[in-house]
């Protein structure tokens, strides 16, 4: 791989496809419909995450083990299994069980995050890590559609479906068999993926023999601890304030722009927000796929994580003033603000994925990232629950004197996302050798 690397003078779109097709697979879940979402859907919702975060280094340490390719066709034919068995659930225990099971097994974002830096010239490194997060926001687009097209086909489709079938029993079978049905042709795509982690225990001797171990072991410096490895452990720690951040944003936008005009919202219907958010999804891979690697060669990935937070800010604090607003004067700031800050987001995920998987050697990377994986995953389930019990809270105190209502609800996002700013300067944030 690395000679390969030397004399490949273009982007290795080959191997980028293939990481394109996998985040894209196993990231692609069927959103949850109106009248599932509730109690009983947060814990659904949060089954995964926890199940993700509880094995994600352990996925990590194996992909460092016995490479990225094993680990990542193994996460993909996780997603067929249990997506699958998702679809016949027919008791709740089912349903958490098999939503928990495939974030368990699932353990593909830490190996593919360091596949794709592997594959990658220096210069490259920041189109590799944006595939994924492309990849991650297509998923993102498409899921809610294949969900909403295809969930509960007998009441949909009558025409073509009916209630003796098995998809008047399974009402969500169809669109998990379609997403199944994906993975699989991805699953057997695998074959050709090619591996960038190899141990020539072999070949290591035999150099060793020629050179002398005493050279070997001269140019080779000891392993870090990860967890004594500050320039990871900072930007880790960054990355998951940063992930606590968005999801937080996600939800709380979601439930201000539907909530009622008398509460500080918008009264939006579910399908005014989808738009909205699917208009910035298109945004995001417009930027991914176009402009990002201009952005980062020009400030780098501290300084365009520094930069687009900071801009984040007062996007965040305008939102609260919209309510003021109607027709299409509300429209066009609401969806400019909100494709540039689904846009900064992305800068500051990218950003700091690149500094974790820079601050390690390649035999640590896949670890790395699942320390990396594991935190954010229980941000992430933290922070729906969080959002909801701050955006009740806030919604009790329309008339209060001190930032009232919905005002409270962004200023807690905004200092959340001044903590996460604070943390991308010295002395907390050390950076890693190649970027100082």
């Amino acid at each position: 791989m690395d000679r390969k690397k030397e004399t490949r003078k273009g982007v290795p779109y080959k191997e980028l496809i293939f990481v394109g097709i996998i985040s894209f697979a196993s990231d692609l879940h069927v959103a949850q419909r109106e009248e599932d979402i509730g109690f009983y859907a947060g814990f659904l919702g949060a089954s995964y995450m926890v199940g993700r975060g509880l094995a994600s280094v352990f996925w990590g340490i194996v992909a460092d083990r016995i490479g990225r390719k094993p680990v990542m066709a193994f996460s993909v034919f996780s997603v067929i299994v249990f997506n699958t068995l998702f679809g016949l659930s027919v008791k709740y225990w089912m349903a958490i069980a098999t939503r928990f099971l495939l974030g368990a097994l699932n353990g593909f974002l830490a190996p593919v995050k360091a596949y794709s830096i592997e594959v990658c010239q220096p210069e490259q490194q920041a189109l590799g890590i944006s595939i994924v997060n492309t990849a991650w926001g297509m998923g993102v687009i498409i899921g809610p559609a294949i969900g909403g097209y295809l969930a509960q086909p007998v009441k949909q489709y009558p025409h073509l479906f009916h209630d003796n079938s098995v998809f008047g029993r399974f009402p969500y079978l169809l669109p998990c068999i379609c997403i199944s049905f994906f993975a699989t042709l991805v699953f057997i795509s695998c074959a050709w993926l090619p591996e960038t982690l190899h141990k020539h225990k072999g070949l290591e001797r035999a150099v060793e023999m020629v050179e002398g171990s005493t050279t070997q072991e001269s140019t080779e410096p000891p392993k870090k601890s990860l967890l004594k490895n500050w320039p990871l452990m900072s930007a880790i720690i960054t990355y998951s304030v940063f992930s606590l951040h968005d999801t937080a944003y996600v939800e709380i936008f979601s439930l201000w722009t539907v909530s009622s005009r008398k509460y500080g919202g918008l009264s939006f219907s579910s399908k005014d927000v989808g738009q909205v958010l699917t208009v910035a999804g298109v945004s995001l891979l417009v930027y991914q796929l176009l402009a990002y690697r201009q952005v980062n060669k020009i400030l780098g990935p501290i300084h365009s994580t520094q930069v687009s937070s900071a801009l984040s800010i007062p996007i965040i604090a305008a939102y609260p003033f919209m309510t003021h607003l109607s027709g299409i004067r509300l429209d066009m700031p609401l969806y400019i603000a909100a494709m540039l800050k689904s846009v900064f987001a992305i800068t500051r995920v990218t950003g700091t994925s690149l500094l974790q998987n820079n601050a390690v050697p390649q035999e640590q990377r896949g670890a790395a990232n699942g320390i990396a994986t594991t935190t954010m995953s229980l941000a992430k389930a933290f922070a729906p629950a969080g959002a909801g019990i701050i955006f009740s809270w806030a919604q009790k105190r329309q008339h209060a004197t001190f930032f009232p209502g919905d005002h409270m609800v962004f200023l807690v996002l905004n200092l959340t996302e001044v903590i996460g700013l604070v943390l991308t300067f010295k002395p907390f944030l050390a950076v890693p050798q190649q970027y100082k």
